[in-house]
């Protein structure tokens, strides 16, 4: 039977009511009520004055934004910590330090063919070609420095300032020059070429190895005093990457000396006279000898002169000073010039002292 209001022969079928309900298929889950943006109050929370059946719930948006930020922070705080985790644990391993090879050694001694002049040294230096080098290390100037495919510009400023301490502590230091020490010079070097070092220093030989004119200057003192504690100087220093690890640094410079013989009594000051001495140092740095501040020598060659040809220069190198002569004076070894820097080395362990080396009056 109908209702009231409804046709007699019931709703028809299509029209609210009629039919299947049209809300039949929808399932209110636990998500559904919780995606509402509408919650009625309970019967208590009703009573109250002027109160609302309803009340506004936070809408899905702002949940969902809550939620992205919560992860972005989450992905941040994963990121640093990752970034933290390699920085402590780092897979790529700084490369092996590299064992350094024996220093090789040339001494090439340069007799002179006249007497040795003599004077004053500031007369002297004036007169010589060294009378426009700079004096002591000064004159010992490092190139503009670059980078290279491996080599940082500030790794290869490093090299040269390691080559151009070594030439200051092994050319221009007073106390290496005159024998009272050894030790700026040594605390320089590889430690691999140590025990080379030392055995040049105690047994110094003339076989390529174990020559100590090589590794330093030094004097007598017994024989040789500096008349002037001002070395002129004047060279170039370069620089060269060999290989992914390893930075090259050659030395060329020609140090010119102002000597007199050693005092003995209250006599006169005898007079001065020049004493030259050409240094070709080859230097290879790896990067933990760069990370060390010290340097590794590969080759290095010594002229020097007024010296005789027949000298033992091995431990410490025998200058002529003021009105000697070589007794090999008129022999035939070939003329060297130790202020011609960037040049192959004397043919010969000997060679004739240039006249144009030695001060002209």
């Amino acid at each position: 039977m109908a209702g009231r209001g409804d046709p007699p022969e019931g709703t028809p079928e299509g029209f609210p009511g009629g039919g299947e309900d049209e809300y039949r298929s929808v399932v209110f889950d636990e998500a559904f009520v919780r995606a509402a943006r509408l919650q009625e109050f309970s019967a208590r929370e009703r009573m109250g004055e002027h109160a609302q059946a309803v009340r506004s719930l936070p809408s899905g948006a702002a949940r969902s934004g809550s939620r992205q930020a919560f992860l972005l922070v989450l992905l941040v705080l994963l990121a640093f910590g990752t970034a933290v985790y390699l920085g402590v644990r780092n897979p790529y391993q700084p490369p092996v330090d590299q064992r350094a090879e024996p220093l090789r050694t040339t001494l090439v001694r340069l007799a002179p063919r006249d007497p040795v002049p003599g004077g004053e040294p500031a007369r002297l230096f004036a007169r010589s070609p060294a009378a426009e080098y700079r004096v002591g290390a000064a004159g010992i100037n490092p190139p503009v420095a670059g980078r290279t495919p491996h080599f940082a510009a500030s790794q290869v400023v490093a090299a040269l300032d390691i080559a151009r301490k070594y030439l200051t502590a092994s050319s221009l230091d007073p106390d290496v020059l005159t024998g009272a020490t050894v030790r700026p010079v040594r605390l320089l070097l590889d430690p691999d070429q140590l025990a080379q070092f030392d055995r040049s220093v105690e047994t110094p030989a003339d076989d390529g190895r174990h020559a100590l004119a090589a590794w330093l200057v030094r004097f007598d003192p017994r024989q040789v005093a500096l008349a002037e504690p001002a070395v002129r100087v004047q060279g170039t220093l370069r620089f060269e990457e060999t290989g992914p690890d390893t930075l090259d640094v050659t030395a060329d410079h020609t140090y010119t000396y102002a000597l007199r013989p050693a005092a003995r009594g209250t006599g006169p000051v005898a007079a001065a006279s020049l004493f030259t001495v050409h240094r070709a140092v080859h230097f290879r740095f790896d990067r933990e000898d760069l990370r060390a501040h010290r340097a590794e020598l590969l080759s290095s060659t010594t002229e020097a002169g007024p010296q005789a040809c027949d000298t033992d220069t091995t431990g410490s190198l025998k200058p002529l000073l003021a009105g000697a002569r070589a007794a090999e004076a008129g022999g035939g070894p070939a003329v060297t010039d130790p202020y011609a820097t960037d040049r192959p080395a004397a043919p010969s362990l000997c060679g004739a002292l240039a006249p144009r080396a030695q001060p002209s009056f």
